[in-house]
């Protein structure tokens, strides 16, 4: 199987090229990405916990999916494909804001990505996907700014950063 390639791009999110995954990982290139967070009636958040085997973070709680979109995908294309590829749903997305964050981890790579932030509504329960998730949960957006406090160590290194956008969003848009 051919490995994933991200689009490369500028500040302005113009893109200047293609790369393999791995790769712009390793070399911190920047490059676009999504993160989509759905919410329920209730105004919880849909968590996932990255599945035991996943290369990087494994069974840190993240927000619903996020990933990278492909070239000719469509920034609300590729986070349906992806929620319904990790979580085994589709609901209506939209986006609320985009922002660039420089993230290492702890085996060497970097998250450096230009994240559009995206946001859908859903009740249901997901039909996870083993390979990608390992459990799943609604959670209290005041609960998690909480629980992120006091266990930074249980969330993924890129949710902590995207969820204080997310949060500092709502605030300001009143969603």
């Amino acid at each position: 199987m051919k490995e994933e390639q991200v689009i490369l791009v500028n500040a302005n999110d113009e893109p200047i090229g293609l790369m393999n995954k791995l790769e712009a990982h390793e070399k911190a290139v920047l490059h676009r990405a999504f993160s989509v967070f759905v919410l329920n009636d209730k105004n919880e958040v849909m968590l996932q916990q990255r599945a035991h085997h996943k290369y990087h973070s494994p069974l840190l709680w993240t927000n619903t999916c996020c990933s990278h979109q492909r070239a000719g995908e469509t920034n609300i294309q590729a986070g349906k494909r992806r929620l319904e590829e990790e979580m085994g749903f589709v609901t209506e997305l939209k986006e609320l804001f985009h922002f660039i964050y420089k993230a290492p981890f702890d085996n060497g790579l970097t998250e450096h990505e230009l994240d559009h932030v995206m946001i859908g509504y859903y009740n249901g329960e997901p039909a996870i996907n083993p390979e990608e998730v390992e459990r799943w949960k609604w959670m209290d957006i005041e609960a998690i700014r909480e629980d992120m406090k006091n266990h930074p160590e249980f969330y993924t290194v890129w949710f902590k950063i995207i969820f204080d956008e997310f949060y500092h969003y709502l605030e300001d848009h009143k969603l």
